[in-house]
């Protein structure tokens, strides 16, 4: 019998079967990584735009400004506010009535990126508005 040099063709089919189901298996792999990795990215996203959207809404008083919309730089705000107590005169830490008149309210927030929503969530805010002019003096 002689000896034969190098591969058979059955060897070489099994190598190729080898190597094509590693490959689809890695391929398998590094796409599911890729899934996570926007899935990742969308949430992160989400999160700033939450916190941006937060820190906005600190500027906003629910009681003059109850709805609106406003872009800031990529992001759209668009908020409707819901009175939960309405406005009543403020007390100040004395006892005293304040020179504000206060109101509680949830505020209903929708974030969008390039008029995509990518967050929707609610704030409990107050609201005021000076109704007396205070004229105590300091001496």
């Amino acid at each position: 019998m002689p000896k034969s040099k190098g591969f058979t063709l059955l060897e070489a089919i099994v190598a190729l079967v080898l190597i094509a189901t590693t490959g689809v298996g890695l391929l398998d792999w590094i796409n599911s990584n890729f899934i996570i990795l926007q899935r990742v990215k969308a949430s992160q996203q989400r999160q700033e735009a939450v916190r941006n959207a937060l820190i906005f809404m600190e500027s906003v008083n629910p009681l003059e400004e109850p709805q609106g919309e406003k872009t800031v730089g990529v992001q759209q705000y668009r908020w409707q506010s819901r009175t939960i107590y309405p406005p009543k005169s403020g007390l100040q830490a004395n006892g005293a009535f304040s020179i504000f008149e206060v109101s509680l309210y949830d505020t209903e927030m929708q974030v969008s990126v390039e008029n995509q929503v990518i967050a929707r969530f609610t704030v409990r805010q107050v609201g005021f508005r000076q109704v007396f002019t205070d004229t105590s003096e300091d001496n």
